[in-house]
């Protein structure tokens, strides 16, 4: 894995464009989408997609995106910025120290 695109996105649109952090999280979020349901298409047509895990994934998804949307608009900007950066940082320091998933032989 790593960090995604979405996440370079957003500190760019905030240091770069001045962008206020709200905003910038909801630009990367509205260009996932078509990104998204364009990658869904393929996956789709190979029947690769566990509905029954899906669904309810979706389901938390979109309830979890609203409770994001909510604090995002009661939390102060600038603690925004912070837990935003601090879950960057703890992100890359996972990647930097986890260790490969050593790949099943067929």
């Amino acid at each position: 894995m790593g960090l995604g695109g979405g996440g370079v996105l957003v500190i760019y649109l905030t240091l770069a464009a001045q962008m206020e952090q709200t905003t910038a999280q909801g630009v990367n979020l509205l260009l996932f989408i078509p990104c998204a349901l364009l990658a869904l298409i393929p996956y789709c047509r190979k029947k690769l997609i566990c509905w029954k895990i899906a669904l309810p994934a979706i389901l938390f998804g979109l309830a979890g995106a609203f409770a994001g949307v909510w604090l995002s608009g009661v939390l102060d900007p600038s603690l925004l910025r912070k837990l935003f950066g601090g879950m960057l940082l703890l992100i890359g320091l996972r990647e930097l120290f986890s260790r490969p998933k050593a790949k099943k032989s067929s």
